[in-house]
């Protein structure tokens, strides 16, 4: 029995909606304990628990059981949402796989494989964007690089 077949027609309805009112966003998500980070910052599990809650209330971070999410608000505050970039990136057909395993080691939102003239878009933050486009351009197999700065989103 697959997992459709459990819902309600309602619970259909309400997922349906969520998703047609939600609105897409970025997630950075911290992927280590909390007893990793306080011992990382060598302070106390309470000292850190006394600072996320802190966080949490002005809005910096979303907790729950198991994750730490950074917001927009946080991502604002340390300079990180400055605006998207979209890089698209003609390869050399020999060498496509290297250069995919090239960029997925940068520190890139997310990478898109694509048909058309272009072999791959790569989307980052604009305050990275020259540190990115050094390293992906210097790629053995990249041909050409094309670079569209969002300037604004609907």
């Amino acid at each position: 029995m697959n997992n459709e077949s459990k819902l309600t027609s309602r619970q259909m309805d309400l997922l349906r909606k969520l998703y047609q009112e939600g609105k897409t966003i970025e997630v950075h998500t911290v992927e280590k304990t909390q007893d990793e980070i306080a011992d990382e910052l060598s302070i106390t599990r309470q000292a850190l628990s006394n600072h996320l809650k802190t966080l949490k209330e002005l809005g910096y971070i979303r907790t729950g059981r198991g994750f730490i999410d950074l917001t927009d608000k946080a991502l604002e505050f340390l300079g990180e949402k400055k605006g998207d970039v979209f890089i698209f990136v003609r390869i050399e057909p020999t060498k496509r796989k290297q250069v995919y395993e090239s960029i997925r080691k940068l520190k890139i939102k997310r990478i898109h494989r694509v048909t058309g003239d272009i072999d791959l878009i790569v989307e980052a933050d604009k305050t990275r964007l020259d540190e990115i486009l050094e390293e992906v351009a210097s790629l053995d197999g990249v041909r050409e690089t094309i670079t569209h700065v969002v300037l604004e989103t609907f």
